[in-house]
């Protein structure tokens, strides 16, 4: 019996047609969940197991979703990625993953390397320009994660109001006098956070001193650490938990008490952050939902509609925080 013919059976067992038992098995959202489960379980009773390259042939494009990353050792990528897999194996789909170390030219070379078996993208924190992204999208359908580009459909958490939240609670220890260690210059994220922060001294009377632009990891917490001594602040916000990992490194070996003389809060909430000494107040940045939400964009039948979304943060409180020394 031909493949062909096996679809048909699947598709007379479902009571749908050829063509919708064939988007069914696809986990095309065009067909009605129920639909898609009902033609679901009649391949499964009949033992058929779709041909996915004579499937890409009559679609024109490959059953996979590529996710590029800037680096994946950064457990909140990792984090991004177990979102995008599982809404991906939901679907019947195959996740592509690929890592680019923050590296712009391996970005493009990555992306050209997977366009041939992955038509949709996911691009979380591209460090391409704007117009090299609007390119890639002109080749394939994208949706963004953590990084806005005009008429492409993007997805992010809420830096502005993770940045409130975290001197709103500075300041209501009494801090007044605090340090923010910045990522990487080309970093949209960081961008967004430094805006977050204009807005919320206009809430909160605490003067924000800017400590730099660092590389996330020990190297850059190193002297972000010595930086924010000399400038004789009393918290550290920093831009994401790798950074302020290397800062807690670097205040312990040079003996300076978290939180006693130094308070300090990261973003993004990774799950190392619990497990510190002391745990790590941070703001709880949804990285899993941003990966699910990124293939819900990219699986409806058109290309995904222009536009941010932003998902709600939240500060979790814990003891690299208290109220200033003195």
């Amino acid at each position: 019996m031909t493949n062909e013919a096996r679809l048909a059976d699947v598709a007379a067992a479902a009571q749908v047609s050829v063509a919708t038992a064939s988007r069914a098995l696809a986990g095309s959202t065009v067909v009605a969940a129920a639909t898609r489960d009902r033609v679901r379980r009649a391949a499964a009773r009949l033992g058929y197991e779709p041909n996915l390259a004579a499937r890409q042939l009559v679609t024109g494009q490959g059953q996979s979703i590529a996710l590029v990353l800037p680096d994946l050792a950064n457990p909140f990528y990792a984090g991004v990625a177990k979102g995008v897999q599982r809404r991906v194996r939901a679907e019947g789909l195959t996740a592509v993953v690929a890592d680019t170390d923050e590296d712009a030219e391996v970005e493009a070379a990555v992306i050209a390397q997977v366009g041939p078996v992955a038509a949709r993208l996911v691009l979380a924190s591209p460090r391409m320009p704007d117009d090299a992204v609007r390119a890639v999208a002109q080749r394939a359908r994208v949706v963004l994660v953590n990084r806005e580009v005009e008429g492409l459909a993007a997805v992010t958490g809420d830096n502005a109001d993770g940045v409130r939240q975290a001197l709103v609670h500075l300041h209501a220890l009494g801090h007044r006098r605090v340090g923010y260690a910045g990522g990487p210059a080309t970093s949209w994220s960081d961008a967004a956070r430094r805006r977050g922060l204009v807005a919320a001294r206009e809430r909160v009377e605490i003067e924000v001193v800017d400590l730099g632009a660092f590389r996330p990891g020990s190297a850059g917490g190193l002297a972000a650490a010595d930086l924010a001594l000399a400038a004789e602040v009393t918290a550290v916000l920093a831009f994401n938990d790798q950074l302020a990992l290397g800062i807690l490194g670097r205040l312990a070996d040079r003996g300076v008490a978290v939180p006693g003389r130094l308070s300090v809060v990261g973003f993004d909430d990774i799950p190392v952050a619990r497990l510190l000494a002391p745990p790590l107040t941070s703001v709880t940045v949804p990285a899993d939902e941003l990966g699910r939400t990124a293939v819900e964009l990219l699986l409806g039948p058109d290309r995904p509609e222009p536009g941010l979304r932003t998902l709600p943060v939240e500060l979790a409180v814990r003891r690299s925080t208290a109220e200033p020394a003195g």
